[in-house]
């Protein structure tokens, strides 16, 4: 919300420092996001950023001016020379062209400025830069002055014309920065705070925090003796979704420019100027917060026939279509609440409205559009139609039913003053369930139990009635009535003693010890385990990426995902519609952008995935790594020729070997060819305590090209995060290392050829007994040595333990009795011995 000073400042007396006044509105919940300065220097300790600040102007060389005759150029058909008093002795003549005024005409009151003044200049090519005005003779003609524009003065982009003050501005001779120039702050209005997208809402806010007396915006206007009512009707179908719509007609209005102190202010706060229907609208939300919209009448007529107009509030009609004001034709749905008379829908509520019924430059009678409409319904429409404006942010976030009525006379008033228009008596209103007041019953202990401190009821009362609430004595405190426009008030007592607190000064709250110790905290196995695997997937090389939970069904079927997903009720965008069942594809996403920039990436991701499971999903955490490209950079010594090594499926599974036994989890692999999204020839399961956990392998070919990631080898893994961890011991196991040397022995096993190793580890481990310290595959061979079919897996075998030496007698027993397990288990045959 911008809000320019010298407009709140016709609310509320606003404190002399400016720096004060934004210290204190932070410290109340209204955080300036940005200071802009126009035509004045920075106030003290504020910062501005270069950007957001126009040339100041000098006091004694850009000043107001009147004109006081027009002549034409002798020697330019297109200049003309205008003298100018100023506040000097003598008036000034100077040279300009600009189109706005003629020859002839006098009494317009404009900016001059002296030799030396600066001012912005845009060369042919629109490269602006500032400039000092110099003296110079414009065919033939002596000018040391200039006539400012808007954009030379940095006001705006116009510069067609000069600026043309408004009659009542101060008189010639003043610095044209007390009638033009401001500090604007662009406060960060959150969302309980969502009263303050009015400058009205500020100064109260201001009001409370120094003690001063709100005033509030004229809404007297006379009314012409005929009646609106008759002339339409109006009726809300739903008095959830439109608890409020009232309808004003002003005729005989004159549809021109604004004043120019209104569209100068329009633009300080961001909006730009358009008619004065228009920016009258505009101006009184932005004053009051309460959006408006005009219809030109007359075509409301016409629509009915020559009829009085029924206009009506209603949900649209499944296929109906609006042309909105922006040219576009949008197809509406039953969702979409609409404004229609008997022809169709005029208008989204709260959104946009239509163009057939616009005011434009021949409308005389305006029909004046002031309402209430449900936040939710408004903001689903904004949203599914990507249409958001200024009174569809405030719609959405609440608007009271109280302003409705305020805020059509305000407008009244406004266009009764500066465009003619006379406004007909009566008001075309539909309330059908008026809002009651809000009483709330707040006990002096309950502030002192929220707060830690009790407060003086004085203070108490000072505060609160400074934001307008009404408080009555009872026996515990106070019944506090809640003004209609704090709809934000909604927890009862709470919410008044947040209130105390923030006007009073979180700063002025003492700090208090606890009333008890905290008690020792518990240990949360499921998190302290899944940072263990972090540091140790860190430790092993790879890199922590955190991906959006929220995604779309188009991302999840690149991996062959086809739900069921859990949806969102009312989703962003339809990219962000429902929650991830997998933590692969964002994790390749993010991997086919980094591989753009270097040659090989290890990724992995700690997170959940979302599976439906009645009123409220399943949260199921999962692990997933993704290996692609090269395992090192290249180096200055790499052999001619030579490329990294790239990684492979078993990089991949060496990993999760590792991160397994550095949990005290011992894991192994089996294949598997019924993963559809892995290559069948490469992939494989791992297993603990003989249970899948998870899944790895390189990815499909398919499946990678849909992730731009063809003619790669794409490595990934996704295990079950809760199974790996409930296999985790519950206290670490350590036991000593021996100090006797080891006793070495090769085993060669033929088996048929598709055992996995790891069947055949399984039994040595099984065979070896307690004397057996570890196997290790080091050669496999297939070849016309052995049978057919077949295939020879050797083992090196460390035989160790850790109370003695073991003799040679005691490990050719134990390895008997493996290679035996081998062949009565495994059927299989020993090289060397049973005749292979």
């Amino acid at each position: 919300m911008r809000v320019p000073l010298r407009w709140l400042a016709d609310y509320v007396p606003l404190p002399a420092d400016p720096a004060d006044l934004l210290d204190r509105l932070t410290r109340a919940g209204l955080e300036a996001a940005g200071v802009q300065t126009v035509g004045v220097p920075a106030p003290a300790g504020v910062r501005v950023k270069p950007e957001d600040a126009t040339p100041v102007w000098d006091r004694d060389k850009l000043l107001v001016a009147d004109v006081l005759k027009i002549e034409k150029h002798p020697d330019a058909d297109k200049l003309k020379l205008v003298t100018l008093a100023y506040g000097a002795d003598q008036p000034k003549t100077v040279v300009t062209g600009a189109p706005n005024i003629a020859v002839g005409t006098s009494g317009q009151r404009v900016v001059l400025g002296l030799a030396g003044s600066r001012y912005r200049f845009a060369d042919k090519d629109g490269a602006v830069s500032v400039m000092a005005l110099v003296p110079k003779a414009l065919r033939g003609i002596p000018n040391d002055a200039m006539c400012m524009s808007d954009f030379e003065l940095g006001l705006s982009d116009d510069h067609d014309g000069i600026i043309l003050l408004d009659p009542t501005d101060p008189p010639p001779g003043t610095p044209a920065a007390d009638v033009l120039g401001d500090v604007v702050l662009d406060l960060d209005v959150l969302p309980n705070m969502a009263r303050c997208l009015a400058l009205l809402g500020v100064a109260r806010e201001v009001a409370a925090l120094t003690g001063a007396t709100v005033t509030e915006p004229d809404t007297s206007h006379p009314t012409a003796g005929e009646s609106a009512l008759g002339k339409l009707t109006v009726h809300t179908a739903d008095a959830v979704l439109c608890p409020r719509y009232s309808a004003t007609l002003v005729r005989n209005v004159t549809v021109g420019p604004a004043p120019r102190w209104l569209r100068s202010r329009l633009r300080l706060a961001g909006m730009r100027p358009i008619n004065v229907v228009v920016d009258v609208t505009n101006y009184v939300m932005l004053e009051l917060g309460q959006p408006l919209h005009a219809f030109d009448f007359d075509v409301l007529v016409k629509r009915a026939g020559g009829a009085p107009p029924a206009v009506t509030v209603r949900p649209a009609a499944a296929g109906e279509t609006l042309v909105t004001l922006d040219g576009q034709t949008r197809e509406l749905l039953p969702s979409d609440l609409v404004i229609a008379d008997a022809s169709g829908p005029i208008a989204l509520a709260g959104v946009m409205g239509g163009r057939d019924t616009e005011v434009t430059a021949g409308t005389t009678t305006v029909l004046l559009e002031s309402a209430a409409f449900d936040p939710v319904s408004v903001r689903k429409t904004a949203r599914r139609l990507n249409l958001f404006s200024e009174a569809s942010g405030r719609f959405s976030k609440g608007v009271p039913a109280s302003g409705v009525p305020t805020a059509a006379a305000r407008a009244a008033h406004l266009l009764h003053h500066h465009a003619g228009g006379e406004v007909l008596a009566g008001v075309v209103e539909a309330y059908p369930v008026p809002t009651p007041p809000r009483v709330v019953e707040l006990h002096r202990s309950e502030i002192e139990r929220v707060l830690g401190v009790g407060l003086p009821d004085g203070e108490v009362e000072r505060v609160l009635a400074a934001l307008q609430f009404r408080l009555e004595d009872t026996l515990w405190g106070w019944a506090v009535t809640v003004p209609p426009h704090r709809l934000d008030i909604q927890s009862g007592p709470a919410d008044l003693i947040e209130e105390l607190a923030r006007v009073s000064g979180y700063d002025r709250l003492p700090e208090r010890r606890l009333a008890a110790e905290l008690p020792p905290p518990l240990a949360d196995v499921e998190l302290e385990g899944e940072e263990r695997v972090r540091d140790l997937l860190v430790d092993l090389g790879l890199t922590e990426c955190v991906c959006y939970s929220l995604t779309g069904e188009a991302a999840e079927a690149k991996l062959g995902a086809a739900g069921p997903f859990v949806r969102l009720a009312n989703p962003g965008s339809p990219d962000r519609a429902v929650l991830r069942t997998s933590l692969l594809p964002g994790l390749l996403e993010v991997t086919a952008r980094n591989l753009k920039a270097t040659p090989g990436v290890a990724l992995f991701e700690v997170g959940p995935v979302f599976r439906p499971a009645g009123e409220l999903p399943d949260e199921l955490p999962r692990l997933a790594v993704v290996l692609c490209g090269a395992t090192t950079e290249a180096a200055w010594d790499d052999a001619a020729g030579a490329t990294p090594p790239a990684f492979d499926v078993f990089d991949l599974k060496g990993r999760l070997i590792s991160l397994l036994d550095g949990l005290g989890v011992t894991g192994t692999a089996e294949p598997a060819r019924d993963v559809p999204h892995l290559h069948p020839a490469r992939a494989g399961r791992l297993l603990v305590n003989g249970a899948a956990v998870g899944v790895f392998g390189e990815l499909h070919p398919t499946v990678a090209a849909n992730f731009d990631l063809a003619e790669r080898a794409v490595l990934v893994a996704e295990l079950d995060l809760r199974a790996v961890l409930a296999a985790v011991p519950g206290r670490a196991a350590y036991r000593p290392f021996s100090t006797f040397p080891p006793v070495t022995r090769d085993v060669a096993v033929v088996v048929p050829g598709g055992t996995p190793a790891a069947a055949v580890e399984r039994e040595l481990v099984a065979g070896g007994g307690e004397l057996l310290e570890s196997a290790r595959l080091f050669d496999v061979y297939r070849g016309d040595r052995i049978p057919a079919g077949t295939v020879s897996l050797a083992f090196a075998l460390t035989y160790r333990v850790a109370d003695r030496q073991l003799a040679d007698k005691e490990v050719d027993k134990a390895h008997q009795k493996l290679e035996g397990r081998l062949r009565h288990v495994l059927k299989a045959q020993i090289r060397g011995k049973d005749g292979v």
